[in-house]
């Protein structure tokens, strides 16, 4: 069934407009090619399909992004990661590959946006949707490549012919994703179209991030609580650690936990999965890279201070491939019937996530721990120890459990660690967010490493800087 909605909702508007989109855009007559609702269709399922490569969400960032995090190892080309003193040239190149990904994604929502208005088979609310899908998928974009570049050259539908763009600030590109969202979220629909495609609560997700990223506690807190107080969504139960293919197989169509999620099947799926496992491991049918790994004494710290009764904490499995007897891969992610690729869906906004964010923001609000936020943190908790996650347990945290804010956000940044690593890069993102003195010492702590200050941020590529005459070497990166 999932293969059958996303071949029809998603993958059939890819092949049949691929060519023209993605590789000569203006070869378009756009005020012939966005004239119906189905040309704005098209269009619009094309701006998924740069983000879904294997040099994108497909498999390149995932593994750059996660192999930061303290939860996992990086082997072979990826190693170096670990080091934690910026990328070599051989990560440097992929960096620039994924960026050539999100600005293709870009360049094609930017067709969308300048173009729908002007559709003459298709009505006011039409124009409005598909309007709103191709903004959203623009912030969305420009939200996930911000933190790691720092400034970008901020390509909109007004300087879409222009190849001299300068970079912007960081601020100036917020602003951008700001807006989008605003508009996204009044004029998205409750519900998808078709599975992966976004909602208003999408919209309302990712703008709580930026929110939260940015330090604006209130504006995440009452973002994050719009989408609580919906009713739209609830976390799947679980009971073991077989369960959580009930969250995260490659069957699932969509479950009720669901907000944002990057959708893949098996004939043009993730590839990023054949990086978790080894050949020879029951998880995944053929293949395998082995590439992310958890090592129980190399990362002693982490590994020995999570529960064992945690049910996340069970999805790593004991594998021996030549590293030594103390590593570990996961199944988080595993599809044991693959055709060319892994058929699991990449989450990047889920309800688990919105929760603990606006336990985070509401204590933040309020300069401490409140009953509601410490409830919140619970349900997520609960539901990890197999819990009923509506109904108090005997693994339930206590307000008087924590003696500070400080305590309370520690607490919360953990479990967010616990619930969403190998998602969207999010464990980095919570170290980056939280400063780079915090970061260092996560890291020392658990790599006992020390992050040079160049690692926090990617390079600009250099074809970017060669072809782009409004920028030039002095605005490249510090280290690079």
């Amino acid at each position: 069934m999932k293969k059958i909605i996303l071949l029809i909702g998603i993958i059939v508007a890819f092949t049949s407009c691929e060519d023209v989109l993605k590789e000569e855009p203006k070869a378009i007559v756009s005020e012939l090619f966005y004239n119906s609702e189905g040309d704005l269709e098209t269009a619009v399922n094309a701006i998924f399909s740069p983000l879904r490569s294997y040099n994108c969400f497909g498999a390149l960032y995932p593994w750059q992004t996660e192999i930061y995090s303290d939860f996992q190892l990086g082997r072979g080309s990826y190693a170096v990661l670990n080091e934690y003193e910026g990328l070599n040239n051989t990560n440097v190149t992929r960096i620039g590959s994924m960026w050539t990904q999100f600005y293709l994604a870009i360049r094609n929502a930017n067709l969308v946006i300048a173009n729908a208005p002007n559709a003459t088979v298709a009505d006011a609310a039409v124009i409005a949707k598909y309007t709103a899908e191709a903004r959203f998928m623009r912030a969305f974009t420009y939200s996930v490549m911000i933190p790691y570049f720092g400034k970008l050259p901020l390509r909109t539908e007004e300087n879409i012919k222009d190849t001299e763009v300068p970079l912007s600030s960081k601020e100036q590109v917020y602003d951008l994703i700001i807006d989008d969202l605003e508009y996204a979220e009044q004029n998205l629909p409750d519900e998808p179209s078709v599975p992966g495609r976004p909602t208003k609560w999408a919209a309302k997700s990712v703008l709580a991030h930026v929110y939260f990223t940015r330090e604006n506690y209130s504006e995440a807190k009452n973002k994050t609580e719009e989408v609580i107080n919906s009713n739209k969504f609830s976390l799947v139960g679980v009971e073991s650690v077989d369960d959580w293919q009930k969250l995260f197989g490659p069957n699932i169509v969509t479950t009720p936990e669901e907000i944002f999620y990057i959708k893949n099947n098996r004939e043009s799926g993730w590839s990023y999965i054949v990086f978790m496992h080894h050949p020879s491991d029951p998880y995944y049918n053929g293949g395998g890279l082995f590439a992310c790994y958890m090592d129980t004494v190399l990362l002693s710290s982490r590994w020995d201070n999570w529960d064992s009764n945690d049910l996340r904490k069970g999805l790593y499995y004991p594998w021996e491939f030549g590293l030594g007897p103390n590593t570990m891969l996961n199944n988080k992610f595993m599809d044991t019937e693959r055709i060319s690729s892994g058929g699991n869906d990449y989450p990047f906004y889920r309800y688990a996530d919105v929760l603990l964010m606006y336990a985070e923001a509401a204590s933040r609000v309020n300069n401490g721990p409140t009953a509601d936020a410490v409830e919140k943190l619970n349900m997520v908790h609960r539901r990890a120890y197999g819990k009923d996650p509506d109904q108090p347990s005997e693994v339930d945290f206590e307000l008087a459990d924590f003696s500070s804010l400080q305590n309370f956000i520690d607490v919360i940044v953990m479990e967010r660690g616990y619930e969403t690593y190998y998602e969207g890069g999010k464990r980095w993102l919570d170290l980056l967010r939280l400063g780079k003195d915090y970061a260092k010492n996560i890291i020392l702590e658990v790599h006992g490493k020390t992050v040079a200050d160049k690692h926090f941020l990617w390079p600009i590529p250099s074809t970017e800087i060669d072809l782009n005459d409004a920028i030039d070497d002095s605005d490249q990166n510090p280290g690079y």
